[in-house]
Parts: C-alpha cells; structure tokens; sequence
C-alpha cells in the first residue's frame, strides 16, 4: 500500500496563506493533491495541517480523515519528519501498514506527474530508506560559495588540493529540492531525522524545483506555470 502524503501549516510569514493562495486557477494545495488522488500507484492520501478550514476542504477531495495536527508539530520550528511520521502513524491506524510513504511539498508545485511515478520506480528498484528531489545545485561550495577566514578574507568553502578553475572540475553537488519525497515506512519509525540512513537523490531539473517561500518565489511559480501549462 502506497501512502501519499502532503503537509500544509497555517502559519506562513514569507506568504500568508499561501497554501490556499489561488495559483494559475486553483489553490495552491491543489496542484500537488489532485497529483496524489490521480496517480494509480497511490492509493490513499493524507493531509497534516493545523487547519480546519483547510482540513475539511482536503478530505473532501477525497484526503483521510486523520484527524488536525497536534499543536507542537505546528511551530515554526516542528520538524518535517516528525510530521511525517506522526501523518503515518494516524494513517496506519486506519489502513494498516503502508509500503511506502509518499510527500509532495505544497510549496513546491512545478513538478510533473512522472516525477512521481520516477520516484518510486527508483525506490522499489534501489529499496533505499528513502528518495530525495534534487537538483544539480547551481553554486558550487568547490568554486564559487564564499566564506570568511579567520582574517576577513574570501576562501572557497570547500578548497581542493588541486585548485579549482572551472565549474567542470568541481565535484557534483546537488540541491535538495522539496519537492518529491518516497520514504520507507519502517525508517520513518525507526529514525529521528532524514539522513540517518541510506538516502539517494532523485535528480529533477531546476525549473520543476522552485519552492515558494517569498512573494517573489510565488511570482516566479506563477510564469514558469502559466509557460508549463501553454505547452
């Protein structure tokens, strides 16, 4: 049984109210739920958020009724995984033991329904403890991320033995996108945070990987969705 899994808080700072916030004709939440309801892999999917607005309008697409989140995992500073795992356990209860667990990031709406079905394809083939959306990231800590030495100058974050002159040289380094997520459910149970186990990435292009955190991210969202939905 393949859980789906999409977390909305309430609270949002950068834009509030943004996981209803209306998107290219339709809320926000709704670009990566009708992902979930739609696919034929998924079977059920759950809904954590603090809410109830919210709540009542994702089970009636069709979401489980879990129940609202708790108040501690509602925070600022609540960690994605323990609302994973608590979405699961409540999940659980109701389904019995899923085979994996699949989170789409509300926030990060630009990914295409293969991505998905590409995702867990890698993840029943590799059986990681869980797959990760990642992009190649753009800067490099190898040759052009900065910090200060102890004397105030700029050193290259990571310096090699061998200098470093072209982005070719320098080791593959990827962004974590939050975007696509498979996890297993028995290592959600087990571990406490994400990289405790053997963690592999689902490399997706950049442009699906935008997430919204700002007024300016929503605005780019909104171009790159409208140019993705003329085709």
């Amino acid at each position: 049984m393949i859980l789906g899994h999409i977390g909305a808080r309430m609270g949002s700072k950068g834009v509030p109210g943004k996981n209803v916030r209306i998107l290219c004709g339709k809320p926000l939440i709704d670009w990566s739920l009708e992902q979930l309801l739609q696919n034929e892999s998924v079977e059920q999917v759950a809904v954590s958020t603090d809410d109830p607005e919210l709540y009542e309008y994702a089970v009636g697409k069709g979401a489980l009724e879990i129940g609202l989140r708790p108040a501690h995992l509602a925070t600022d500073d609540a960690s994605k995984w323990d609302v994973w795992r608590d979405a699961l356990i409540k999940s659980e209860e109701l389904l019995g033991l899923a085979d994996a667990f699949v989170d789409l990031d509300c926030t990060s709406p630009l990914r295409d329904p293969k991505d998905i079905d590409n995702a867990l394809e890698l993840f029943f083939r590799e059986m990681p403890d869980m797959v990760m959306s990642c992009c190649v990231a753009r800067k490099n800590p190898y040759f052009n991320l900065l910090e200060l030495d102890t004397g105030g100058s700029l050193q290259v974050s990571k310096p090699l033995a061998e200098k470093v002159v072209a982005r070719q040289q320098a080791p593959l380094v990827y962004e974590h996108a939050a975007s696509t997520y498979v996890v297993s459910p028995a290592y959600l149970r087990a571990a406490s945070s994400l990289f405790e186990g053997r963690v592999i990435p689902y490399e997706m292009p950049p442009e699906r990987c935008v997430d919204i955190d700002s007024e300016f991210d929503f605005k780019l969202v909104e171009l790159l969705m409208k140019e993705y939905l003329n085709g």
